[in-house]
């Protein structure tokens, strides 16, 4: 990934709504979930929630299909782990991260 799309999916991300919409794809898992059922979870205007999916789809984090009268939202594992790892990227000097500390080498992290 590269840091403008980073940036663009973080900027995506950074409001409340975008989050909690973006987090409510992830559980609901690839088969995604209809934008009224969105709207309904969400306890929005349908025409609010538009907005925030279109942001999210712009930024790569969100893919949609029609199904019927229904587009169905689903978030974009893909995108989602490119921007963990352009996060972590040389994280600890490359070395896997412990939960507890951080890094598993002895050094700490500068």
């Amino acid at each position: 990934m590269k840091t403008d799309q980073a940036l663009h999916a973080l900027a995506a991300l950074a409001h409340a709504i975008r989050l909690s919409v973006f987090r409510l794809l992830v559980q609901a898992g690839p088969d995604g979930m209809p934008a009224g059922r969105i709207a309904e979870l969400m306890r929005m205007p349908a025409s609010s929630l538009s907005f925030h999916l279109k942001e999210l789809h712009r930024a790569g984090l969100l893919a949609s299909r029609q199904d019927g009268r229904s587009i169905i939202y689903m978030a974009r594992y893909e995108t989602m782990n490119d921007l963990l790892a352009y996060l972590t990227d040389n994280c600890c000097g490359g070395n896997p991260c412990s939960p507890v500390t951080g890094c598993t080498t002895s050094e700490s992290p500068s």
